[in-house]
């Protein structure tokens, strides 16, 4: 039997992962909120909602491309400053969006956080990991990842709401304060943590078994935002006024919040399972909208439920790549974060383009069709997504 002790959360590693909890919240609402903001975006430079929808494509192709390498060169620097450095970069970008005189620096303003991006989720999720014993690493992440949650139940519809009351200028420059307090906190907050090494020629996992969670973490989060970047155009062609988007995505963040919660209880335990049952929950709901979609209460409770089940899936995948010790912890969530990456770009590219070409049922219809598929490879690809957590995990 193990110690009570690893059982427990010391009050440093608490404090630790209240600040990840902060930067993640900063993290994910500078990711996420070009999709609130996007119609005052496309009045305000004169562009289409699918150009507009690049602004989330941009920052996703970097992050996908650059999260491995950066982390790889960073592997030897202290992690708290390298950490804290990601989330003053965050502030940095969003500054540039702030005074952005045309829409080419508000590109420039999303790349800059892309960067901070690549680096921000591969060296947090290690960094949650190292600050519990191996037994409560699930129950970490999930702490660690509310602050995404949170940043989509308070985080986006807070900045929305600001943007539609002044506007979309006075929205990044509360974006940018906010980093910079979070930098503050984390400061005072984080306990260092030690480089983890890679694990040992005798404990490692197969590659096979990161690559297929890589693929599925790309698959779900490909079907996830080629309709959630767009979320605003389905709400408001639903019959939602504008001046409600704030609240209902308020309300969609709070459902992710419920889906992390839910996730909660079976990722030390039953990972698998309560996998599957979120990418077949989401599945369904989204399946749905194709009908519910004609009506405002039924596009709002399809995209809640949706959510729900969303909002369990990101630590789902960030606990199964590092589980799968192919790689050290943060090269592992390197990978994930990459992963990731490569779905939300090409799903708000080709979510634009269908959008464009078929309207937004086509692009409900692909959503429903990599969620389904997503599932089948968690049935399919057992090494990467086991029934219960490794031993030593």
């Amino acid at each position: 039997m193990g110690d009570a002790r690893d059982d427990r959360i010391t009050l440093a590693a608490a404090g630790g992962l209240g600040a990840l909890v902060l930067a993640s919240f900063v993290a994910v609402t500078t990711e996420i909120v070009p999709v609130g903001l996007l119609p005052q975006l496309t009045r305000a430079f004169g562009v289409s909602e699918a150009v507009a929808g690049l602004l989330v494509t941009v920052y996703a192709a970097l992050v996908a491309v650059l999260a491995v390498p950066l982390t790889h060169l960073t592997r030897a620097l202290p992690r708290k400053p390298l950490l804290l450095a990601t989330v003053v970069l965050y502030a940095v970008g969003n500054l540039v969006i702030a005074l952005a005189p045309q829409f080419g620096l508000v590109v420039a303003g999303r790349a800059i956080g892309g960067v901070a991006h690549a680096l921000f989720f591969s060296v947090s999720s290690a960094y949650a990991a190292a600050l519990v014993p191996p037994r409560l690493q699930g129950r970490a992440l999930a702490i660690a990842a509310s602050g995404a949650s949170l940043g989509y139940v308070l985080g986006v519809p807070l900045v929305t709401s600001i943007g539609a009351a002044l506007d979309w200028r006075a929205a990044f420059a509360a974006l940018v304060l906010g980093a910079v307090l979070v930098a503050l906190a984390g400061a005072a907050l984080l306990p260092g943590v030690p480089v983890a090494p890679p694990p040992a020629a005798d404990a490692r996992g197969p590659r096979s078994a990161l690559t297929g969670v890589a693929v599925v973490n790309a698959l779900v989060f490909f079907g996830h935002y080629s309709l959630y970047t767009y979320v605003s155009a389905l709400l408001l062609t639903a019959g939602l006024p504008e001046g409600a988007l704030g609240a209902v995505l308020f309300l969609l963040g709070g459902a992710g919040v419920v889906g992390l919660w839910l996730a909660g209880l079976t990722i030390d335990r039953r990972p698998r399972a309560g996998f599957l049952g979120a990418l077949l929950l989401a599945t369904v709901c989204i399946a749905a909208l194709l009908v519910l979609r004609g009506t405002t209460a039924g596009a709002v409770s399809g995209t809640t439920a949706w959510l729900v089940a969303f909002g369990a899936v990101p630590v789902f995948c960030t606990a199964a790549s590092l589980r799968t010790r192919s790689l050290a912890p943060d090269l592992s969530a390197a990978v994930n974060n990459a992963a990731s990456n490569v779905g939300i770009g090409l799903g708000a590219a080709l979510g634009g383009l269908v959008f464009v070409l078929g309207g937004i049922g086509s692009v409900v219809l692909v959503a429903a069709v990599a969620f389904a598929v997503a599932a089948a490879l968690v049935l399919l690809l057992r090494g990467g997504f086991p029934a219960r957590p490794p031993a030593s995990a």
